[in-house]
């Protein structure tokens, strides 16, 4: 009888520890999904940017491009923004 009893409480222990486990598992992913969720809505906000043509003209600027024919002009002496 005592070795039944002490099954049953191994089986009851063992299944509480793997419900914690699997608890904190699921508290641990629901984080790791709000930050990825986070991260998709930045992401989001940074695609329409990006698509809109002033956005990709600036950039472009940014980097010294310009447009065919046109004249670049390099002024002296200015202050580093």
């Amino acid at each position: 009888m005592l070795c039944l009893l002490v099954a049953l409480a191994y089986l009851y222990v063992s299944a509480g520890v793997c419900i914690y486990s699997t608890w904190r598992q699921a508290r641990g992913d629901s984080t790791v999904l709000a930050t990825l969720d986070h991260e998709h809505t930045q992401l989001q906000h940074q695609h329409e940017a990006l698509g809109r043509r002033g956005t990709v003209e600036e950039e472009a600027r940014g980097l010294g491009m310009m447009y065919t024919g046109e004249q670049p002009y390099v002024i002296p002496g200015l202050p580093n923004n």
